[in-house]
């Protein structure tokens, strides 16, 4: 068993659109997407203990943040920035401290969080361990 902790950060828009049920979804609200995913997120999180980030690309001024100490950790980028440069920042900052696992669809993110130390996966990898640890919570 590791002695680190265990993060998983999750890029929001790439999920979505690989995932069928949340590119249907963001077809009649992008909001009603973001809320499914951020729920199956927080669920993995409640069972498992992995602390999971999950960003969004954002239009405001500057990178927001919502967190609760006991939640999952939602980031939206700012304006004219994308959240690939956030997940790449945060790889680059924990890989080498924790257990980081990033979800993402995008090859060049894959391949920048992988040297900095981080395991990276699909996003139908992901969809596969959630439902798993959904099918073990029940």
């Amino acid at each position: 068993m590791s002695r680190h902790a265990r993060f998983l950060i999750v890029d929001g828009h790439s999920v979505i659109f690989a995932w069928p049920d949340l590119r249907k979804l963001h077809a009649r609200r992008s909001s009603l997407a973001r809320e499914s995913l951020i729920k199956r997120l927080r669920g993995y999180q409640d069972w498992t203990g992995v602390r999971v980030i999950v960003v969004f690309d954002g239009k405001g001024a500057q990178v927001t943040a919502t967190s609760d100490p006991h939640d999952i950790q939602i980031f939206y980028s700012r304006k004219g920035q994308t959240a690939d440069s956030i997940n790449e920042r945060l790889a680059s900052k924990y890989a080498t401290r924790f257990d980081l696992t990033v979800a993402t669809s995008d090859y060049l993110e894959q391949q920048t969080a992988s040297a900095f130390g981080a395991e990276c996966i699909s996003p139908a990898i992901l969809r596969e361990i959630l439902e798993e640890a959904d099918s073990r919570a029940r």
